[in-house]
């Protein structure tokens, strides 16, 4: 008998990511409809998007979905989630993936088209410190068309407020420690999932190999370590490099969103 392995169930996959995702951030759903709600409002119902830093592609799932007439072009350097994300959309016109590190000064010399209607992204750009997220902000600016937009949700605490942020902390601290008592899995452990898959394994030690195993200790992917900024330098620094308008559309305690018009 010849052993065989059976193929991945690439949805299954991202859902499960989608419900780790959650574990950190249950209002998760609620901001991706508000970055879509602004997407119809200031360019239509039929966007090109730029999904930025995609991962398993959660953004262009849910716009495609919205907007059945959108495409949408994934940008990651992840290889495990780029995996998934091809895999899920595999048969879907829409939507393509593309290796590229947004670090790199010709990032956007891998891209399809030379301006897009949108660009979003949410949870991710984190990991890059002021002066790279000011340059890539730059960037986007030559890539968002006139009249486009770009949105990012990410952590971007208040500024004077320590006793709100300490009881928010501990707050989110009780949630996540009640979910993993009742089998959730948070990064380190999905990852350690992905990594024992018999066709996602291998794409999951490459991505070790550039980003380090989150069981190891917080890797830069994961933004643990980072130093966020708030939503004001976010918004001011988007209108010099080139937006017209800049300012956040949506917050929670700990996250916000900012849409820049160009």
């Amino acid at each position: 008998m010849v052993d065989t392995v059976a193929a991945p169930n690439w949805r299954t996959w991202q859902q499960s990511w989608d419900r780790q995702q959650e574990w950190y951030l249950p209002d998760r759903e609620e901001r991706f409809r508000v970055m879509l709600d602004a997407v119809e409002a200031l360019v239509g119902p039929e966007p090109r998007i730029l999904d930025l830093a995609c991962g398993t592609g959660s953004i262009t799932d849910r716009a495609v979905r919205r907007f059945p007439r959108a495409t949408s072009t994934g940008v990651d350097l992840d290889p495990a989630l780029l995996t998934i994300a091809r895999g899920h959309f595999a048969a879907d016109h829409r939507a393509r993936f593309i290796t590229a590190d947004l670090r790199d000064p010709k990032w956007t010399d891998e891209l399809p088209h030379r301006s897009y209607d949108a660009v979003l992204t949410a949870t991710a750009l984190h990991w890059l410190d002021s002066d790279a997220l000011r340059v890539l902000y730059g960037q986007l600016a030559g890539v968002v068309r006139d009249g486009g937009v770009f949105l990012n949700a990410d952590h971007m605490p208040g500024e004077g407020t320590p006793r709100i942020d300490a009881g928010v902390r501990a707050f989110e601290d009780a949630r996540r420690e009640r979910a993993r008592a009742e089998g959730v899995q948070d990064w380190a452990a999905w990852w350690q999932a992905a990594a024992g898959d018999p066709v996602l394994g291998a794409s999951v030690a490459e991505r070790f190999k550039i980003f380090g195993n989150p069981a190891d200790g917080p890797d830069h992917a994961s933004g643990v370590a980072e130093a966020f900024q708030p939503v004001g330098w976010h918004a001011d620094t988007l209108r010099e490099v080139g937006f017209g308008e800049a300012r956040a559309v949506w917050c929670s305690p700990s996250d916000a969103m900012v849409l820049a018009l160009k």
